[in-house]
């Protein structure tokens, strides 16, 4: 269609296709190629064309897919997915396989996805739920939600808070400019952020607990029946439903063991900490 929405004929479309552009679609080997852009990157965008592509292909299949000014969805597939776009957005369900995308202007989800995703994007949020396996997710400028995941998770953001609901494994969460809020959480976890309250509860702890913030409180809720090796730092500490610790607790600083000890949990901040056992 014309760009900006401009109605065009079929004649009118098919004239600057032929003159402006490069239009290429062919079946070579079993692979399917699918190219189009101008001949002439000095042409006049006032005529330019808005081109998309929807692409039906067997669930087993490998892509390699990048467009400089439009989203890109991948459905359905199983295999290696490779894909980029300089200006939209990527949304991604029931992919499974290696997976990597990134936009350098718009928000990702993704959901229903297993095995090895790497998503990333310069300039928007990221919503990532009913997922399984290695998960990188990062973005310079937005908030980050996660829900329903299970697996190695690693989510950081420059510009935005973090929320998380149901996560199962281990799991990293770094902010630069925004709160931290997990809840219904099993395995290790190891959270930051430079710019935020924290809140985090876990459920069941596997391999360690690692909390840190620089500008604002922290509250943590672990579970009441395991053994812990607590080290905390921060302005002011409360510890609450403590039975059975043994140690030394100072305002600023508490080391200790809860139920004779054993996993380590490590949290530091300039504000505020609060413990709980649930």
């Amino acid at each position: 269609q014309g760009n900006n929405g401009r109605s065009l004929s079929k004649d009118e479309i098919k004239e600057r296709l032929e003159e402006d552009y490069n239009l290429e679609i062919s079946v070579v080997s079993g692979e399917l190629k699918v190219t189009a852009e101008p001949k002439d990157k000095f042409f006049n965008w006032k005529n330019a064309l808005n081109i998309s592509f929807n692409i039906l292909v067997p669930e087993k299949v490998s892509t390699d897919v990048n467009t400089s000014g439009g989203s890109i969805s991948m459905k359905n597939l199983a295999g290696s997915q490779n894909f980029s776009t300089s200006g939209g957005s990527l949304t991604i369900d029931r992919l499974s396989g290696r997976i990597k995308g990134r936009t350098s202007g718009g928000s990702i989800h993704v959901s229903n996805t297993k095995d090895d995703i790497d998503l990333g994007t310069s300039g928007g949020s990221i919503d990532a739920e009913n997922c399984n396996g290695t998960l990188a997710l990062s973005t310079s400028g937005g908030a980050i939600k996660l829900n329903n995941l299970g697996g190695q998770i690693k989510a950081n953001t420059s510009g935005g808070p973090i929320r998380g609901n149901n996560i199962k494994g281990e799991l990293t969460a770094h902010t630069s400019g925004g709160g931290v809020d997990l809840e219904d959480l099993e395995g290790s976890v190891d959270a930051s952020t430079s710019g935020g309250n924290m809140d985090i509860e876990i459920n069941k702890v596997d391999k360690y607990v690692t909390v840190n913030n620089s500008g604002g409180n922290i509250h943590v809720t672990l579970p009441a029946n395991i053994g812990l090796d607590l080290k905390l730092r921060a302005e002011r500490i409360h510890l609450q439903n403590m039975q059975n610790f043994n140690g030394d607790k100072e305002d600023h600083r508490v080391e200790g063991k809860i139920n004779g000890g054993g996993i380590p949990v490590n949290i530091r901040t300039s504000g505020s900490v609060t413990v709980a056992l649930n």
